[in-house]
């Protein structure tokens, strides 16, 4: 069966082996994130709607888990933001159903959590990992391009009402985009912001590919650990630097088969990760996932063109 759907199951720095459950169309997000490793969004949107049928989604799910697949987690993400599927509460009850013995996380933006509806369908997840990048709407806008009349104070506030909400683990992640975020005046604000969210961990993250725009460059080590020192001087919660966490010795290595499609691709012509996508009919995040992996070894180079973000193999 061919997923349109399910992605992976991918290694994830954050949730070990994750199978991806996409529930909206290639990027429609409230945001568009200067730092975004699938480029700029098409489609800014804060309105919820179905997209897509919900037993087109649960049909694909039901037969990928027929051979009760070992996974350490099922996984909403994708190149999106998962919230705006306003059918997440039929497949969330679904899963918690037929395959209790699943962990369910999210990973969202956070943006809709203001919503009193959103935060009630998405509490029975495990885990949930939101993101908060600025405390400032000036340094909001610069980063986070929202649509327009979204506020950073009201990102906060669902934030904070998730706290108050849901009783799980909630595993805030704050990117680093140097000499922006991580300003004196914006540091501040954030440590604020989180004391007030209070997460039970803190994840660093900075870019580890190139993003929606140029100009984004990653923290370094040194940076990061600035960062971590600072947040802990007055925050209690665990604080770690995601984007320097190294793959396990045993991980499971990306699939061979997929890496020399790319490899073949990429020595004949240039391309993006959508290009590849398209021509290797895999999901986007499957694709990214592995150009991340491929990139961190130093095999592929890059170059930014009209169409985004292009790849090519070194010879």
């Amino acid at each position: 069966m061919k997923y349109k759907h399910l992605f992976g199951p991918l290694l994830s720095r954050r949730l070990g082996l994750s199978l991806g459950l996409d529930l909206v169309p290639y990027k429609y997000c409230p945001l568009n994130c200067v730092y975004c490793e699938v480029q700029n969004t098409t489609h800014l949107q804060t309105k919820r709607e179905a997209f897509f049928p919900v037993t087109e989604i649960l049909a694909e799910l039901d037969h990928f888990m027929l051979d009760g697949p070992q996974l350490d987690y099922i996984t909403f993400s994708g190149a999106g933001e998962p919230t705006l599927n306003s059918s997440i509460s039929e497949i969330i009850q679904h899963i918690k159903k037929h395959y209790p013995e699943y962990k369910l996380a999210l990973l969202t933006n956070g943006v809709l959590l203001n919503d009193a509806e959103v935060l009630k369908e998405i509490l029975p997840c495990d885990v949930i990992l939101p993101s908060l990048d600025a405390a400032s709407q000036a340094v909001y806008e610069k980063v986070n391009r929202p649509q327009a009349g979204l506020l950073v104070s009201d990102q906060i506030a669902g934030l904070v009402k998730l706290r108050q909400r849901y009783a799980g683990p909630i595993w805030l992640e704050v990117f680093i985009v140097p000499d922006i975020t991580d300003t004196p005046a914006e540091l501040k604000l954030l440590r604020e912001a989180i004391k007030d969210i209070s997460p039970d961990l803190v994840q660093l993250n900075s870019l580890d590919r190139p993003g929606a725009e140029d100009w984004v460059k990653a923290a370094s080590t040194k940076r990061l650990k600035e960062i971590k020192n600072y947040m802990a001087m007055e925050l209690e919660m665990p604080i770690e630097i995601i984007a320097k966490i190294k793959t396990p010795p045993d991980a499971k290595a990306p699939d061979e088969e997929i890496v020399n499609l790319i490899r073949g691709t990429l020595t004949r012509r240039e391309s993006s990760a959508e290009d590849l996508a398209f021509m290797l009919d895999i999901h986007i995040n499957e694709i990214s996932n592995i150009l991340r992996e491929l990139n961190a070894e130093g095999v592929l180079q890059t170059a930014r063109k009209a169409r985004g973000v292009c790849y090519s193999w070194k010879s």
